[in-house]
Parts: structure tokens; C-alpha cells; sequence
């Protein structure tokens, strides 16, 4: 049916896709922490950091809905459709995963997604 090049070809695609999943798997039990440097203002624009600490400031934007939320001295932004429903309280201890960027000449953390704002208990 298969010559011999196409089977070692066939072995060979589906022992890729067998890693890619595997390495998936890996990478999502292990979460962002082994890979996020901890916020300060020398990381770079681009940085995947976090940032731990309690809510200092809320403010919701009027347009549109979004959220920046002040922690340690950090301005951090979450977009209207990362942050929902959802209701932030000051005081909150909470560690957050984001993206460092440069808006108005002032570093801020912007959160990508719902799973990257944990609330400490």
C-alpha cells in the first residue's frame, strides 16, 4: 500500500504531533509562573511578568468598560472582555500575569486573559 519512504514519513509526522501534544500538555499543567519575571520598572516592553500585591485604585473606563486597576504603584489594564462581570474591590491581594507596554510614556501591565488575575486568600 505505502512504499517505504512514505511509511517512514507517516512515522514521522505522527511522532511530531504526538511531542506537540505532550509538550502542550506540559506547558499547561506547568502555568506562566516558571516563565514570568517578576514586575519591575526595567523589564521591557513585551515582558511577561507578574505582580503581586493589593489593589490600591479601581477605575472603570467609560468607554468602552475597560479596567485599570492600581497595585504596588502599577498601573494595570484589563480589557472590557478579560475582566467581565467581574467586580474588584480595594484592598484585594491579588497576583496578576501580563504583558509589560509603554502607554503615554508610563509602563503598565496589561492582563490577557480571566485565568490571569488570581485573588489571594
Amino acid at each position: 500500500m505505502f512504499c517505504r519512504q512514505e511509511r517512514v514519513a507517516l512515522l514521522l509526522l505522527i511522532a511530531v504531533a504526538l511531542a506537540v501534544v505532550l509538550a502542550q500538555v506540559v506547558l499547561l499543567s506547568l502555568g506562566k509562573t516558571p516563565f514570568a519575571t517578576v514586575y519591575s520598572n526595567e523589564v521591557a516592553d513585551g515582558t511577561l511578568v507578574s505582580l503581586t500585591g493589593s489593589i490600591d485604585q479601581v477605575t472603570v473606563l467609560s468607554n468602552g468598560g475597560h479596567v485599570i486597576l492600581t497595585v504596588n504603584n502599577t498601573s494595570v489594564f484589563i480589557p472590557a472582555i478579560v475582566a467581565g462581570d467581574r467586580a474588584f474591590a480595594k484592598g484585594t491581594p491579588v497576583l496578576l500575569y501580563g504583558t509589560v507596554q509603554t502607554y503615554r510614556g508610563k509602563k503598565e501591565i496589561v492582563v490577557n486573559s480571566a485565568e490571569d488575575i488570581v485573588e489571594i486568600r
